[in-house]
């Protein structure tokens, strides 16, 4: 089996060569290669969950590093220790509920294995995790509470053995647990573009116009479904300068027979009068609801808010975010634009539609506030 920093190294190199390109790609190569690390790494007796995530942010900090811009990377490495607080959770609940359903014939053990149910509870509600979340429910429990202990020495050792012989099953159960979660995550990010491609016929009617900027291939796989649903339509690609991707769209989507126009940025406040809709894609959206699109897209936006035409954002399972290891570059030629949420009508994921102040909601189903910055905790 490859060695984990052997599989980093390798990584880096392709992202830095850009032989990995597109939120997609990336995040999918991100998340199987935090799957052989949680896969390689050891069990241990004692906090399983914290070793796991230990191991997944010092390989996320390396990750990151290599192509900070690429929010993609940090994205799936927060939704993978996400996922590793959450079975933890589960993994805790599961064996207090087993303590709390054990036998009851002596009085005595069973009052015990109530007072530790009790004990979970208060360790919960001090747990870091957001509320109701029980991050570190067996973690603030003495491994010698685990099990009642009889007086004699033999009774000792034989609690002893078990209570290690719970804790290696738990972990094993944990570990499994994750990479199940990620193999999710995986097939997630392989269908999102399907999943968001199927509301078009939703949202893109008989001869309408609709109106895009660059390349995105969220957009055209969108307005490839609403085709192949014998809707009639007519689209405006806005070029999107300096590097002119529209162009590119422009070619792919006429070669699926869609009656596509070409307009040059500074021409969009000229045509959006006579647009329906603007659909574009984003490269990261963030809690409030604002959107980090290809520069351009906030022109597109304001001229749109002025002349009341819905502005669509769509957005896959990768995009939900927030700058957290972005460290600051001053440009004279920015790549992105940020988008305002008040300049945003709806987002369009593949969990359906959303206005941008739900957004909030989505990134707290994906991650873990103590992961806002992946970094490993200092040694003292």
């Amino acid at each position: 089996m490859p060695d984990v920093q052997a599989l980093v190294n390798d990584f880096v190199l392709k992202i830095k060569r850009r032989k990995i390109e597109g939120s997609q790609a990336t995040a999918k190569h991100t998340a199987e290669l935090l799957r052989q690390v949680v896969s390689q790494q050891r069990i241990t007796y004692t906090n399983q969950a914290a070793s796991l995530i230990d191991a997944v942010k010092a390989v996320g900090e390396q990750l990151i590093e290599a192509n900070p811009v690429e929010l993609a990377i940090g994205n799936i490495v927060r939704r993978v220790l996400h996922m590793i607080r959450e079975e933890n959770v589960s993994s805790a609940m599961s064996a207090v509920e087993e303590l709390a359903l054990g036998s009851d014939d002596d009085e005595a053990e069973h009052d015990n294995r109530m007072g530790l149910s009790a004990a979970a509870v208060a360790a919960a509600a001090r747990s870091t995790l957001r509320a109701p979340s029980l991050q570190t429910l067996l973690e603030d429990i003495p491994d010698s509470a685990t099990a009642p202990h009889p007086p004699s020495s033999g009774g000792d050792s034989e609690g002893k053995n078990k209570s290690a012989a719970e804790s290696s099953s738990r972990n094993k159960k944990l570990k499994h647990d994750v990479i199940e979660a990620i193999n999710e995550l995986i097939q997630e990010i392989d269908t999102c573009h399907e999943l968001i491609s199927a509301q078009a016929v939703e949202h893109i009617h008989q001869n309408e116009v609709i109106l895009t900027l660059g390349h995105s291939r969220t957009v055209k796989e969108f307005l490839f479904a609403a085709n192949e649903k014998k809707r009639s339509f007519r689209v405006f690609v806005a070029e999107g300068a300096p590097r002119y991707q529209g162009h590119v769209l422009a070619k792919e989507l006429v070669g699926k027979g869609l009656q596509t126009t070409v307009i040059t940025d500074s021409a969009v406040f000229a045509m959006i009068s006579r647009v329906n809709m603007v659909i574009v894609g984003a490269h990261a959206i963030m809690a409030n609801g604002g959107v980090i699109a290809p520069v351009g897209i906030n022109m597109v936006a304001l001229a749109a808010q002025r002349h009341a035409v819905p502005f669509v954002v769509l957005a896959d399972c990768m995009d939900y975010g927030q700058l957290g290891d972005s460290p600051p570059i001053r440009v004279e030629n920015p790549a992105f634009d940020y988008v305002a949420p008040k300049l945003v009508s709806l987002f369009i994921t593949d969990m359906g539609g959303h206005s941008p102040s739900y957004v909030y909601r989505l990134i707290a189903d994906y991650y873990s506030a103590e992961d806002l910055v992946v970094r490993r905790k200092s040694a003292p």
